[in-house]
């Protein structure tokens, strides 16, 4: 069976919800860059965000945008409106990580994150190494 990870780079809590709060109240501008590098930013004042079709719909207090699905690179949280280039993986693919469910609960240690991502059922986790840590999706 194959499995899937994704990273997820936003700001890492033990709580989903007080993740995507802290972000909210943290960064004013939500960045879009699609596909050939020009990127688009939006206020997140009054934010919503759908899907209609092949497209995002996203509606702020300053009006409508919509996004071709396909077309969009990157999204991301900004200070100052500025794209950043991707962070990319924190860990050390080859290093001992402790990996613990999203609500804290330690779930083991194992010899790399390979290895974690092996012996794990689908969902969330959050996942330690010395410093660093990342909030992984296995699906």
């Amino acid at each position: 069976m194959k499995r899937s990870l994704f990273i997820v780079a936003f700001g890492i809590q033990l709580s989903a919800i007080s993740m995507l709060t802290a972000q909210a109240a943290d960064y004013p501008y939500l960045v879009f860059t699609n596909t050939s590098g020009t990127s688009t930013v939006l206020s997140v004042s009054n934010l919503t965000m759908s899907v209609s079709g092949s497209e995002l719909q996203v509606t702020n207090a300053e009006g409508n945008t919509s996004f071709v699905l396909t077309d969009l690179a990157n999204m991301q949280f900004s200070v100052d409106g500025s794209a950043v280039s991707a962070i990319g993986h924190v860990l050390d693919g080859g290093q001992p990580v402790r990996v613990y469910s999203m609500t804290g609960v330690a779930l083991g240690t194992f010899g790399s994150l390979a290895e974690g991502v092996e012996m794990l059922s689908a969902g969330a986790y959050v996942v330690k190494q010395g410093k660093n840590t990342q909030t992984i999706v296995v699906k």
